[in-house]
């Protein structure tokens, strides 16, 4: 889809589903391999094409190209890289090779979701986009999942255009931030914010960056915890269908031995990390952080500041003037006052999970030790409702979806990484 390809690039196909109550997921889409033009014939609802688009009717359907890495698509054209220049935002020597390219249809939407790694840069070039974005503290408000399983990416089960709140009712209380993304504008989304994504243009181009954080490092390792334990129960369930729960990003279902290799190398790379730290890379690194922790939602024009939807994104007062790393065209988009969930105070990680564990494990001994106390104090009570009741099966099954979403929601597997982390390090 793009000059200097080798070969043509894969599209996702799926009828217009963002209306419906449960999120369109890349597992449930058809895919095609096609080029730009033929994706423009198509685009321009000429029914009576041939080629890869001929089986999807064009006011059916959507199509989206995303997620494809320059390098790969300009491997024969490098100078197209010096195009993409993102230094502007204060992350010099950065251009296109370190950036994806995003191409879709009117319709075509990526469900709500929050990177694991580092913060994003999205530079829209052709059409508009419509951004849906939550807080990271709003996170058990989106019912977080990692099936379908994709590294680096937390999924929220809600379809927060059309939510459910029969199935999903803490979803009332998320705080939803809208903004529309016209061309040559970019918007800064920082660490660990959740963000739905929907094309509102007949054809939209977007370029994106992942800038790399100092918490990566860790989160590599809860990472790798997770697919460790995604892949061992699905792959136990049912080792001939990976389709259904794994995101066609991944190639395969690795092994538990290729997974105890990736685990062991995320541990030995964050002690490699901090015991003999590159000063290049620190302070590359500490940058980045300090470039983030300047702005919590920014959204930048050459020309103008971006136009929302929501009145929650009115420019904060005052603050128009103020010096930005980000260069004077970035303005602040304000969130709503901040709640303090007990899983963001304190902690042995830069404040994070001092509620599960702290440095010596005391707190951890103690939770534990209650709960048992709190457990046996009421195990009469369980029997005897049991023994009274007849649970139906949509009370009493328990998948093992059901099981993946406690084993890996992002506060277990932070806190299982900080107790690997902790043991090797005594």
């Amino acid at each position: 889809m793009a000059a200097g390809t080798q070969e043509s690039p894969l599209l996702a196909l799926a009828a217009g589903a963002a209306r419906n109550k449960v999120p369109q997921f890349e597992t449930t889409c058809n895919y095609v391999e096609a080029t730009l033009e033929e994706f423009l014939t198509w685009n321009c609802d000429q029914s009576s094409i041939s080629g890869p688009f001929r089986d999807y009717d064009h006011s059916k359907f959507w199509a989206y190209a995303d997620y494809k890495y320059f390098v790969n698509l300009f491997e024969d054209n490098s100078d197209v890289f010096q195009d993409v220049l993102w230094s502007d935002f204060g992350f010099p020597g950065r251009d296109g090779q370190e950036s994806t390219l995003w191409i879709g249809s009117l319709g075509a939407h990526t469900p709500c979701h929050l990177d694991t790694y580092g913060c994003n840069l999205v530079f829209q070039v052709q059409g508009r986009k419509e951004w849906h974005l939550f807080p990271p503290e709003d996170t058990p408000f989106l019912y977080p999942t990692r099936i379908p399983y994709e590294e680096s990416s937390v999924f929220s089960k809600t379809n927060v255009v059309n939510p459910d709140l029969k199935c999903f009712p803490r979803f009332q209380k998320a705080r939803r931030h809208m903004v529309t993304l016209s061309p040559g504008q970019v918007l800064f989304v920082p660490r660990h914010w959740w963000h739905y994504v929907e094309s509102i243009d007949p054809v939209t181009v977007s370029i994106n960056s992942w800038i790399e954080l100092e918490e990566d490092h860790l989160a590599r390792v809860e990472e790798a915890v997770t697919r460790m334990v995604v892949c061992a129960l699905k792959t136990s369930e049912d080792p001939h269908s990976t389709r259904a729960w794994l995101n066609p990003t991944e190639v395969e279902a690795t092994s538990h031995e290729v997974n105890c290799r990736y685990l062991n190398g995320a541990v030995s790379a964050f002690f490699d990390h901090h015991r003999t730290p590159k000063a290049v890379e620190i302070q590359a690194l500490k940058t980045n952080r300090e470039n983030v922790e300047k702005k919590e939602l920014n959204v930048s024009s050459h020309m103008e500041v971006a136009q929302t939807h929501n009145q929650d994104l009115s420019l904060a007062p005052g603050k128009q003037d103020a010096v930005s790393l980000f260069g004077p065209d970035l303005f602040p988009v304000t969130p709503g006052p901040k709640e303090e969930h007990p899983s963001e105070r304190g902690g042995i990680f830069e404040k994070d999970g001092k509620e599960l564990v702290d440095k010596d494990g005391e707190y951890f001994a103690k939770s534990c030790c209650a709960r048992r106390q709190q457990m046996s104090k009421s195990e009469n009570v369980v029997e005897q409702t049991a023994s009274n009741s007849t649970p139906g099966l949509s009370q009493a099954f328990i998948s093992t979806d059901d099981l993946l979403d406690c084993l890996v929601n992002p506060q277990v597997t932070r806190m299982v990484a900080q107790l690997l982390i902790q043991g090797k390090s005594l």
